[in-house]
């Protein structure tokens, strides 16, 4: 299932036709679909739409091209229009400097009271760029510190643009012009992000995808614009529609939020969803909040857990992956008794284990737990994040006496598992002084990306 997140279905070259639009994106698997209004006319139309049809739903706002005629009591009409419960966003709005059809200084007031509004109205917005990157890019940066949310749909900056936008929590899109062939700065961008902040858009009836250029491009034209981008990211298809949908649900509330993730496939790996609960509480984890991971929903109360044979089920022949993983957004210890029962049986049946821990398993335990691991874990991955105590203790909100803890889990673990001891790519950590500590310990070193 996909969603659309930018068709303008008021177009008149889908008028006497729009039943069969939507019918025909149904059937290529595209369940919704966003329609942003231009200027108060297609504003009201795209709510029509949208109250027309289940899968549709609409944006307000007044494009840059149409911004001309902007009065300030626009707003009061955009107010109104978003009261309607199928409006999800402000847009599209943004700055268009490409062609001369409303004066800059009239495209800046309108930009920057639309995105006003949509903060006082807690709605995202939809942002066009052409020609205008700079003034965009300080104009978003002047709103940081708020709550602002924004799709920049239809790409159009270059990649550290794409990552300041994404570190301050906005989405990008791309449409049918990432299957052109002249549109390798435009793959370089996405090469460069997580799908974490990617959504698809058509731009209809705009930009259509490769191959059928120069004729009218539709919703149903998503599977090929999620085709090129899957390829880009060396992703499957399911993987891109599940990050993008749930994407979507963030920004948009589109959609639904996935069910609970008992076990879970990135890449070649299955990834066993043990436990929410832990016994630190990391900055940069994100247990308490959405607890979600490439679109998998990992968020499980202590009752939702479930028992061994649920997950042994599920994974069936732990052949068919490189490893089985015991991770989550939780610390696996916890539950260290279903942890060695799945990893028997994955062990009997010809499959590699890792498990993913804190190194507080003897602490959580009460108990020395290494010798446990042996023919049951292969490789035992821990967070070391940082060679000083305090600042360890600072980084996951635990006592520092723990870092002691952790190292001598790991002394203990390298004699029955390969031990890995990583730390995440953030700019207060020693790097160096980290992997010299591991070279000390006698194990492998891993850095991971701080997302």
């Amino acid at each position: 299932m996909f969603i659309d997140t930018h068709a303008h279905l008021y177009y008149p070259n889908f008028n006497g036709e729009i039943e069969q639009v939507i019918e025909r994106a149904n059937m290529a698997g595209v369940k919704y679909i966003l329609t942003p209004g231009t200027d108060l006319v297609t504003s009201k139309k795209a709510i029509d739409l949208a109250e027309k049809f289940e899968g549709v739903y609409a944006a307000v706002g007044v494009h840059p091209h149409d911004t001309t005629e902007w009065k300030n009591s626009d707003l009061d009409i955009l107010k109104d229009f978003a009261k309607n419960p199928k409006v999800v966003a402000i847009g599209e709005i943004g700055l268009d400097y490409y062609y001369d059809f409303s004066p800059k200084e009239i495209q800046l007031t309108a930009f920057k009271a639309q995105i006003e509004l949509a903060l006082k109205l807690d709605l995202p917005i939809i942002v066009h760029n052409r020609e205008s990157n700079d003034d965009i890019m300080n104009i978003i940066r002047s709103f940081k510190k708020t709550k602002l949310r924004a799709q920049f749909h239809c790409f159009a900056g270059s990649k550290e643009d794409a990552k300041e936008l994404i570190s301050m929590g906005h989405y990008i899109s791309f449409t049918g012009n990432i299957t052109f062939k002249k549109a390798d700065n435009l793959r370089e961008v996405l090469q460069s992000v997580n799908l974490d902040k990617v959504l698809l858009e058509t731009d209809s009836p705009f930009m259509t995808p490769v191959p059928y250029r120069g004729k009218r491009n539709e919703p149903s034209n998503i599977p090929l614009i999620a085709e090129s981008i899957s390829e880009i990211k060396t992703v499957s298809m399911d993987d891109l529609a599940r990050n993008t949908n749930y994407n979507a649900f963030k920004l948009f509330g589109i959609g639904e939020k996935p069910e609970v993730s008992f076990t879970y496939k990135i890449g070649n790996s299955l990834y066993i969803n043990v436990t929410n609960r832990c016994n630190a509480d990391c900055v940069f984890c994100d247990r308490k909040g959405e607890a979600v991971l490439e679109g998998y929903n990992l968020k499980m109360e202590k009752s939702q857990e479930p028992e061994a044979e649920v997950y042994i089920k599920q994974i069936g022949d732990p052949k068919k992956y490189k490893e089985i993983v015991f991770c989550g957004y939780g610390e696996p210890t916890i539950r260290w008794d279903v942890v060695k029962e799945i990893a028997k049986y994955v062990k009997d049946n010809g499959g590699m284990t890792r498990i993913n821990t804190d190194g507080h398993g003897n602490f959580i335990n009460k108990k020395d737990i290494t010798p446990e691991l042996a023919g049951l874990i292969d490789v035992v991955s821990i967070s070391l994040n940082s060679t000083d105590p305090n600042q360890y203790a600072e980084l996951m909100k635990v006592k520092p006496e723990m870092h002691e803890e952790m190292l001598d889990f790991a002394r203990k673990a390298k004699e029955f598992a390969k031990v890995v001891l990583s730390i995440v790519d953030i700019a207060e950590v020693d790097k160096q002084k980290a992997k010299d500590l591991v070279k000390e310990i006698g194990v492998d070193f891993r850095e991971r990306a701080y997302f």
